[in-house]
């Protein structure tokens, strides 16, 4: 799909800069974005999400000299933009006075969650508005995050004033996000940059942020990225009961086809890569048939895999009792 054209992004730069709210892709995710500096902006989105104001808001600027005029970067902080930005990678650090982020974007917080995107539109968007964007994903709060134009216009688009269309994200799993205040990274949310991968350029093992430092960032609400039907978790192989929607990874074994309703299968090739991708649509549709519940496979619990199972384990806490 073609990219958004110059003027669409200049409609969406304007309405950023009046205050207003507008949906733009990422190479993670589809985001509901406001001008961070702007308090009522802000305000807005935790409005539209439906989401508790204690949760941080990722602010994406167009590169790392923005960044570093919002948060002091520690070295540790910049090895890893170095090599992770522009990209699926989130940087906690701490907030500089006078930044101009009005501090619910940081939920109160003295710190700062940012991030560089990759991808073209958010780049240009970013480039045109002149301004940090807070862009949390663009669904309603605790619900499957959008992979595309139209589950977000399904989600949010009644509450923004303009959507940027460019297809269905790359990666389709959310950043990762890492406490770099330290000399040592602190993950506090898998995501599309690995932790091998954060261990290789940082030179030390990630450590396991404690439930304190959890709370410096977005994204770690324990029930989240749920379908509106009963979600649970079992290994691959497991064989689901009669009426279940399946989420699976690897070739669909025929005893699901006997007991299923539906069968959606991440990658039959058995790729992490893909199944992120394919992740949040996958679920989306076995969610829109309304079966009685979904039986989700856990994946390899390595690089992406980790990621997947996040979000599963969180969607299986989120629909918990429905």
């Amino acid at each position: 799909m073609p990219e958004p054209s110059t003027e669409q992004v200049a409609v969406a730069a304007a309405a950023l800069q009046a205050g207003e709210l507008v949906i733009l892709p990422t190479e993670t995710v589809y985001g509901v974005g406001g001008d961070a500096t702007n308090a009522a902006a802000v305000a807005a989105i935790f409005a539209a999400k439906g989401r508790p104001r204690f949760n941080p808001l990722i602010v994406h600027v167009a590169d790392q000299s923005v960044a570093e005029q919002l948060a002091t970067f520690t070295p540790l902080a910049r090895r890893l933009a170095a090599t992770f930005w522009p990209g699926a990678l989130t940087l906690v650090l701490q907030r500089r006075a006078g930044s101009g982020l009005c501090d619910l974007v940081s939920a109160g917080l003295d710190t700062a969650a940012l991030r560089v995107p990759r991808h073209d539109t958010a780049r240009a968007l970013l480039h045109a508005s002149q301004c940090p964007i807070a862009a949390p994903s663009a669904n309603r709060s605790g619900r499957i995050s959008p992979t595309t134009a139209d589950a977000a216009r399904d989600e949010l688009g009644y509450k923004v004033s303009a959507i940027l269309d460019a297809g269905p994200c790359r990666i389709g799993v959310e950043s990762t996000v890492i406490d770099a205040r330290g000399s040592t990274p602190v993950l506090l949310r898998e995501g599309g940059v690995t932790a091998e991968q954060i261990a290789e350029v940082a030179g030390s093992p990630i450590e396991s942020a404690s439930a304190g430092t959890k709370k410096a960032s977005p994204g770690m609400l324990e029930a989240h990225y749920a379908p509106s039907v009963p979600l649970i978790l079992a290994p691959t192989g497991t064989i689901p009961r009669a009426g279940d929607a399946l989420l699976t990874f690897g070739p669909v074994d025929r005893a699901f086809d006997k007991a299923a309703e539906i069968v959606e299968t991440l990658s039959e090739a058995g790729h992490l890569t893909e199944a992120a991708a394919n992740l949040y649509g996958a679920m989306r549709r076995l969610d829109a048939t309304r079966p009685s519940r979904i039986m989700a496979h856990t994946v390899p619990e390595k690089g992406l895999g980790r990621a997947i199972n996040d979000r599963l384990r969180r969607a299986a806490t989120g629909s918990a009792g429905r």
